[in-house]
């Protein structure tokens, strides 16, 4: 998905480098005529390596570029010496980016720290002549070519990786509550996906902790078959530790609306059910005090043991229940 400046999956071409040749050179002196053989190895190929760079939160640097080549390895040449490698080529991406093999879907690799990954290693130096002597081949006059890099055509796909993730509908109050808890700056109005791309924020919590959120674009019914924004910020919520479900006080259907978002997750990927979640009713400025108590009520009854808080962004009503509520989940 591209939005702006926000790239999350892109296919790229990379290639390692060339191993350089083995050298086929005979020692020569002044007064040594007929010197052995001393060509050196040829260097080794650079390698195509990702790294993880946590300064880095979008993929936007591939959306014009997308091919990428290693230097190739030096000859080998006399004396032994050894031509010097290729130099790598390394490829920086945000951590929570997956690497996947175009031709057969396989995972590489996925970068959630910052370390470096070889994508595609260079190809070997040849050997020089000097490895080919022998009793009965006193002039070796072969060496090795280097063996020649590879190509791999790979995708990038990045998962946020945030400690809570908003899910509900579009319009449920997620933009809101984010910039209301941190210092991100989510476009917000009063009309649907108004979020198209995810945003991230770090909530500033009690005694100095702290734990990042993101808002995820809004659900629609079937958006796990691909309607509205469809998978292209459910993979986002994947990699989320906790989920908090974001339902307006003035739905219709409060039991339903979050039947509904629970569903498009099952249906999108069942794992997600393992992991902790609770209820956000939002908007309560909107609520007299009759009707506060009713949702109350109603919420008790329809959500059992699922945690909930009634909040509101706006009058911050409920907003330190909120996350203290979040910070125990995270920390269960």
């Amino acid at each position: 998905m591209t939005e702006g400046n926000f790239v999350d999956y892109v296919k790229i071409h990379v290639t390692s480098g060339n191993g350089g040749k083995g050298s086929t050179h005979f020692h020569r002196e002044k007064y040594i005529t007929k010197g052995g053989p001393d060509g050196g190895d040829g260097g080794r190929g650079g390698h195509i390596i990702v790294r993880g760079d946590k300064n880095l939160w979008t993929l936007i640097n591939f959306k014009y570029k997308r091919h990428f080549k290693a230097a190739h390895g030096e000859h080998g040449s006399k004396s032994r010496s050894t031509g010097a490698d290729g130099e790598d080529l390394i490829i920086p991406v945000p951590l929570g980016t997956i690497v996947k093999d175009n031709e057969t879907g396989e995972q590489i690799a996925e970068i959630t720290s910052e370390s470096d990954v070889i994508v595609v290693p260079g190809g070997m130096g040849g050997r020089g002549n000097w490895h080919f002597k022998s009793p009965t081949n006193q002039a070796p006059r072969y060496a090795q070519p280097g063996k020649e890099g590879a190509d791999r055509d790979i995708t990038l796909e990045l998962k946020l990786l945030a400690d809570v993730g908003l899910v509900g509908f579009p319009n449920a109050g997620k933009s809101t509550l984010l910039a209301t808890l941190t210092s991100a700056k989510p476009k917000i109005a009063d009309y649907p996906f108004t979020t198209l791309k995810p945003n991230l924020g770090i909530v500033e919590n009690r005694d100095y902790t702290s734990f990042v959120m993101a808002d995820i674009p809004g659900i629609i019914e079937g958006a796990a078959e691909g309607k509205g924004l469809g998978h292209y910020f459910l993979r986002h919520i994947e990699r989320n530790s906790v989920l908090l479900y974001i339902v307006p006080a003035d739905a219709d259907d409060i039991k339903k609306q979050f039947s509904i978002l629970n569903s498009e997750l099952t249906r999108y990927n069942p794992e997600l059910l393992d992991k902790n979640f609770m209820i956000g009713i939002s908007k309560s400025d909107i609520l007299d005090e009759e009707l506060y108590v009713a949702i109350e009520d109603e919420c008790k009854a329809v959500f059992d043991q699922i945690p909930f808080v009634i909040f509101s962004s706006v009058s911050q009503q409920g907003i330190t229940t909120l996350k203290d509520k979040l910070w125990q989940l995270l920390n269960d």
